[in-house]
C-alpha cells in the first residue's frame, strides 16, 4: 500500500499524473490520517503532517509522485433563500455569528442540515428546503493571528492602564509617602519617577499645610 503524504492544491494538479480519485463529504476531507480507497480501487493510507481540509480539485500525492484527486461528494445540505439580497446577508451573519461552516453563492446560502438552525433561519424571514449537493463552506482566516493581535492589544492597553495608575496612586498615596504633601505636584512636573522617592523623603520636615 502507497502512501500519500503531501497536497497538491488545483492550481498545480497535472491532470497526466492522476491515477485515481476518491469522493469525500465536508467532514472525509478534513483529515490527517486515513486508508481511503479511489474509484477505481487504489487503495493508499493518508498520512499528513497535520490534519488538513483537501478542497474540491486538490490532489494528494503517492510515495512514487503519482497523484489521487481529491472530489466533494454531495451530501444533504439545507438551502436558504430570501426574497432580497439584504435579508440573505442579515440571514447569513447570524449563522456566521454561530460559527456554523456555511457556503455562501449569489442567490443562497447552504448549511449542513440543523433543524434549530432552521427555525432560526426561517423566523429571519428566510426559506430553506433540504438539497443534495457537494458542501464546499467560505474558509476565514481564523484565530492564530487574530488571537495573536487581539492578546498583543490587550498588553498594550494593560501597560498603558497600568502606567496611569503608578502615576495616580503617588498624588494619593499613604502611609510613609503622606509626607509627599503639596510638594507632590511640583516633583511630578519637573522630576521623572525615579527622583520622586529621594526628593520627598528630604523633604519631609518641611510640609507646607
Amino acid at each position: 500500500m502507497q502512501t500519500a503524504s503531501s497536497i497538491t492544491r488545483k492550481a498545480a494538479v497535472k491532470a497526466e499524473k492522476i491515477v485515481d480519485s476518491v469522493s469525500l463529504d465536508h467532514e472525509g476531507r478534513h483529515r490527517r490520517r486515513i486508508v481511503l480507497k479511489g474509484e477505481k480501487g487504489l487503495e493508499f493510507l493518508l498520512d499528513l503532517d497535520k490534519a488538513a481540509v483537501l478542497n474540491d480539485g486538490d490532489a494528494v500525492k503517492l510515495e512514487d509522485g503519482s497523484l489521487v484527486l481529491i472530489k466533494a461528494a454531495p451530501q444533504t445540505l439545507l438551502e436558504v433563500r430570501a426574497e432580497n439580497p439584504l435579508r440573505l446577508l442579515k440571514t447569513a451573519w447570524h449563522i456566521g455569528n454561530r460559527h456554523t461552516p456555511c457556503e455562501i453563492t449569489a442567490d443562497a446560502l447552504y448549511l449542513e442540515d440543523d433543524h434549530v438552525l432552521a427555525e432560526m433561519i426561517r423566523g429571519l424571514g428566510c426559506s430553506t428546503s433540504i438539497v443534495s449537493r457537494p458542501f464546499q463552506p467560505e474558509r476565514g482566516a481564523y484565530d492564530d493571528h487574530g488571537h495573536a493581535h487581539g492578546h498583543h492589544g490587550h498588553s498594550h492597553d494593560h501597560h498603558d492602564h497600568h502606567d496611569h495608575k503608578h502615576d495616580h496612586s503617588h498624588s494619593h498615596s499613604h502611609g510613609h509617602h503622606e509626607a509627599h504633601g503639596h510638594q507632590d505636584t511640583h516633583v511630578h512636573n519637573e522630576n521623572c519617577d525615579h527622583d520622586h522617592g529621594h526628593d520627598h523623603g528630604h523633604s519631609h520636615s518641611h510640609k507646607h499645610d
